[in-house]
């Protein structure tokens, strides 16, 4: 199975659930996984400050333990590789995603490692 297709199940099995309406933004963490993978979570937040990413720690909504695994290739090695890998895969699901509306409701979708800066991909 390729990865967008792995990534698009698994979204939308996250997206088919009640997402509040409070959610401003969207933000897709990512994690370097124990097991050679890139692990993808999807977090909702009620508050979003372009300039205070800080607003991604505030999860109102979350996909918690259910996690997409990417596995890592040569081509996906470092983190870097990883980062726009992923961001690929998100922005891909946003143009021809099943419920690409629901994540273009909120005011920004993001993305980023957990210990690093969020690269905002939409805003509405």
């Amino acid at each position: 199975m390729n990865n967008f297709k792995l990534f698009s199940n698994w979204l939308n099995q996250v997206l088919e659930q009640d997402i509040p309406k409070e959610i401003k933004a969207f933000n897709f963490n990512l994690y370097e996984g124990e097991g050679d993978t890139y692990d993808i979570q999807l977090i909702g937040s009620n508050e979003f400050d372009e300039d205070d990413s800080d607003w991604a720690c505030t999860e109102y909504f979350t996909s918690g333990e259910d996690f997409c695994y990417i596995k890592r290739t040569d081509e996906i090695e470092h983190w870097e590789q990883g980062l726009s890998y992923n961001t690929k895969l998100v922005e891909r699901y946003l143009q021809e995603g099943e419920y690409a509306n629901i994540l273009k409701n909120a005011t920004a979708i993001g993305i980023g490692f957990v210990d690093g800066d969020i690269e905002i991909l939409y805003r509405s």
